[in-house]
């Protein structure tokens, strides 16, 4: 099964390495991965030019961007510069954080689920973080979510949900259309992956606007909002997360920004999240 892996990369120098190690020791190897150097100003390049010399098939872009961290466009448009450079011979193809260290049978595992289940769409492990000296499950972990930080799509699903959308909230999008479309979803909590920068280390007020924005480009309409963004900023322990994510979706509304889904899809959407709302009380 051919695995081909992108990796968009801003500043990586103190954990790339770490990363780029792991997938040359998988034991299914992947057959490209392309690092997009994203307008860094480290030493992210050095680090993986060592590695193409070693590796031919670990390649290098360089690209420039805005030096401002805006979640989701940034990643997404650094991604689509490696994804036009491959060709269509992929079985499955990622798109992974620089800051990842995967265990050592990570592809090889993930190949065998997409081998068993010609439903599974979208397959991935779970990240861990270190916290007082220990590696401990983040808290954003959920059996049903897969991280944007390690997502692996089947070939036919990857392309029947128009691949990855340039906008915050894009690794919750590519799981609601996947199951529009039919695909399952599976994480293997066998599969510890080691997270060296924990999740929104870096969000800045101006990106943690557009969170809300997402939910309203997704159609999840008022209700559904106020009930994610209170769960999602209860999560990561900030109140004032939670007034950032309904004045953007505010905003976005106020704005009337183009939608990400059509009204059939943004339909099956919010009936999803209602289903998932509803069984938290049985």
């Amino acid at each position: 099964m051919n695995f081909y892996i992108i990796i968009p990369a801003h500043n990586e120098e103190a954990c790339i390495k770490q990363t780029l190690d792991s997938l040359a020791t998988q034991t299914l190897l992947p057959k490209q991965v392309i690092v997009v150097n994203d307008n860094s100003t480290d030493v992210t390049q050095q680090i993986v030019e060592e590695f193409t010399s070693k590796y031919p098939w670990i390649s290098l872009v360089n690209t420039t961007s805005s030096d401002k961290h805006l979640p989701g466009s940034k990643i997404i448009h650094a991604f689509y510069k490696g994804y036009q450079l491959l060709d269509d011979t992929y079985d499955v193809i990622c798109k992974f954080d620089a800051d990842l260290v995967f265990p050592n049978n990570y592809l090889e595992q993930l190949a065998f689920h997409f081998k068993e289940n010609d439903k599974l769409g979208m397959a991935s492990g779970f990240c861990y973080i270190e916290k007082d000296s220990q590696w401990v499950l983040e808290n954003l972990t959920r059996k049903d979510h897969i991280r944007g930080a390690l997502k692996a799509y089947k070939k036919a699903c990857f392309l029947e949900i128009g691949k990855l959308k340039p906008s915050m909230g894009w690794d919750t999008i590519d799981e609601l259309l996947a199951k529009f479309y039919g695909w399952e979803l599976l994480t293997d909590e066998t599969l510890h992956v080691k997270h060296l920068k924990p999740t929104g280390i870096s969000y800045n007020k101006a990106s943690k606007h557009l969170q809300g924005e997402a939910m309203y480009k997704m159609r999840y309409g008022f209700v559904i909002t106020l009930i994610s963004a209170l769960k999602l900023a209860y999560k990561k322990g900030s109140y004032s997360l939670f007034k950032d994510y309904m004045a953007g979706f505010f905003k976005a509304k106020k704005e009337r920004l183009s939608f990400l889904v059509s009204e059939e899809q943004g339909a099956f959407i919010r009936n999803l999240r209602w289903q998932g709302i509803f069984s938290k009380f049985k």
